[in-house]
């Protein structure tokens, strides 16, 4: 790949796909090959099974063609709102694709419900800037939750309680 600059990206599109075997190929391969995902020791199966859950939202940037990362929403059950993965292929990072995959998906919750989560890892430092950044705020904190030594955290943006929110589809219950 040329060394493209930040500033050289004109469009990054984000849309939600039903993934096509070759598509979840490369994202399951981007996430196996990748922090945080080598150190949590995702594997190619359980990656390949994430990306293809019929209960999951898979949005996929892509930069002229090229799928540049993914984000995974669970927008059903009892933890709407939870976004499970976010992923940016090495060769992209700090080019603001991540930055674009989560507004999307907060425009994608908040429509429904006034709380975004997600965890991050302890050890992803980088994640975690970007995500206080955003206006995310630790909620709590899963020690040994995947591996052994490392804690997941939980962070919230929110834009309403929950009693008070008046959603697109839901409101409050």
């Amino acid at each position: 790949m040329d060394d493209v600059s930040r500033h050289s990206i004109v469009r990054i599109t984000v849309e939600k796909r039903g993934l096509e075997p070759p598509e979840v190929a490369v994202c399951a391969r981007m996430m196996v090959d990748s922090e945080p995902w080598i150190t949590l020791g995702r594997d190619y199966d359980a990656s390949v099974k994430t990306l293809t859950a019929p209960s999951k939202e898979v949005y996929v940037a892509t930069v002229e063609g090229e799928i540049t990362g993914f984000i995974i929403l669970n927008m059903q059950g009892g933890f709407v709102g939870y976004i499970q993965t976010v992923c940016v292929a090495p060769a992209w990072r700090n080019r603001g694709i991540g930055s674009k995959l989560l507004a999307f998906a907060e425009e994608r919750i908040f429509s429904e419900v006034p709380n975004v989560f997600i965890c991050v890892s302890s050890f992803n430092e980088k994640a975690q800037r970007l995500y206080r950044r955003l206006g995310y705020e630790v909620v709590g904190e899963l020690r040994d939750y995947i591996v052994a030594g490392h804690s997941e955290i939980l962070l919230r943006k929110t834009i309403a309680p929950l009693r008070d929110f008046q959603g697109n589809a839901r409101g409050a219950d």
